[in-house]
């Protein structure tokens, strides 16, 4: 039997849960200890797209890398599924806001995404796809041969996004990731972002200062505390899928959950309760 084209349908593939439970991160700063994160409880379906926001210093970041086991939790614990994360776990990928430090410089297009592949991790019952297949997806075919110096910075990060999609990560974690560019490539890569996640059915949690952005994207919006002792909120985004650029943002369900966001996020009042739409 000829396996499914992952890319031709909308398969959806079993993610593990995340768990965060009442996680405190602490540093050693100059003046002192500095408490980033305090009791932060927070669970991620198998599967979801979940966006967190906050003033800058609330800890989004911070919480983002504990989840990817690159930050360690000072008390309280991180679990993918039934696994406590002590180190980056095999199945998260990260993409980052710095697309010109992500890439391997001296590769090519297709190497860098081969350089995906050769880490993937594998699971049983996945379709196959090729790496030329997976850069075409993306709309690089063009620039398959090009070095990162010769691309643009939306085409770089569209670069970065495949070589995670070629690892078959089961997690991804986004920071920032499309703050760099500008607002045309944004919206490009929002949506390349959420076709890719309906395809291959992976988790997807981004960090975003953009309230706009984290309510197109996301099921959830979690906002957090702006001195990171614990959420202040979290916003269930109850919007039609697949999402369309004009169409999502001029429902009228949009722009109250963008009112309510904004009364958390900039004014730190409890939002009157909107209307049904």
């Amino acid at each position: 039997m000829v396996p499914v084209h992952p890319l031709e349908t909308g398969r959806r593939s079993s993610a593990p849960p995340i768990r965060v439970n009442r996680l405190s991160v602490q540093f050693q700063g100059k003046r002192g200890r500095v408490d980033a994160l305090t009791d932060i409880s927070l669970q991620v379906a198998g599967g979801e797209f979940v966006a967190l926001v906050g003033r800058s210093g609330s800890g989004k970041s911070t919480l983002l890398r504990a989840i990817g086991g690159l930050t360690r939790a000072s008390t309280g614990r991180v679990l993918i599924g039934d696994e406590a994360v002590a180190e980056p776990p095999p199945q998260i990928r990260f993409v980052a806001q710095d697309y010109s430090q992500s890439l391997l410089p001296w590769l090519t297009v297709r190497e860098n995404v081969r350089f995906g592949e050769r880490h993937a991790v594998r699971q049983a019952g996945d379709g196959e796809f090729s790496i030329e297949e997976l850069i075409g997806y993306v709309g690089l075919s063009h620039a398959i041969d090009r070095y990162p110096r010769e691309l643009s910075g939306g085409m770089q990060q569209r670069v970065a996004i495949a070589r995670a999609i070629a690892s078959r990560p089961e997690i991804m974690l986004l920071d920032e990731a499309f703050g760099s560019v500008d607002a045309l490539s944004r919206a490009t890569l929002q949506d390349m972002m959420l076709d890719l996640w309906a395809r291959f059915g992976f988790t997807a949690i981004l960090v975003t200062h953009d309230i706009d952005e984290a309510i197109y994207v996301a099921d959830r919006v979690v906002v957090l505390k702006e001195d990171g002792r614990g959420i202040a909120a979290d916003v269930s985004v109850n919007l039609p899928r697949p999402r369309n650029q004009l169409e999502t943002r001029e429902h009228p369900r949009y722009l109250e959950y963008r009112r309510e966001l904004l009364e958390h996020v900039l004014v730190g009042q409890t939002p009157k309760k909107a209307k049904a739409a």
